[in-house]
């Protein structure tokens, strides 16, 4: 029987999982030739996110500062593939309107947690 994990997760971890979870089935419907490079990059984007919020929560001081910054530039790659991914048609204005309100809302839990890292370090 498997052991279920009762920790209450961060809201930041609960919503780059969930944003994860939406663009891995829209991306299966960009154009197949860019399917490979484009889709693989906007992917990878969200994926580097996701792993630097892991692996600053398991860091302390400087070395989660960092995690975090670079948490900060992975949501910036994702924001220039998502804008591109509109301008080309490939993502409805709806869809936009969902995904940019998910990822400012990550934008701010990550902010929060930056300053609050910043705060306690200085």
């Amino acid at each position: 029987m498997k052991q279920q994990d009762t920790r209450q997760e961060m809201p930041l971890f609960t919503r780059t999982y969930d944003l994860m979870a939406w663009l891995i089935p829209v991306t299966e419907k960009f154009p197949r030739p860019l399917r490979h490079s484009f889709t693989k990059r906007l992917l990878d984007a969200s994926f580097d996110l996701r792993e630097r919020l892991e692996e600053a929560n398991i860091r302390r001081g400087s070395e989660r500062r960092q995690k975090l910054i670079l948490a900060d530039e992975a949501l910036a790659r994702l924001w220039v593939y998502i804008r591109l991914s509109v301008r080309l048609g490939w993502i409805s204005a709806g869809q936009y309107e969902y995904v940019s309100e998910r990822m400012v809302e990550v934008g701010k839990l990550l902010g929060g947690w930056q300053k609050v890292t910043h705060e306690g370090q200085a």
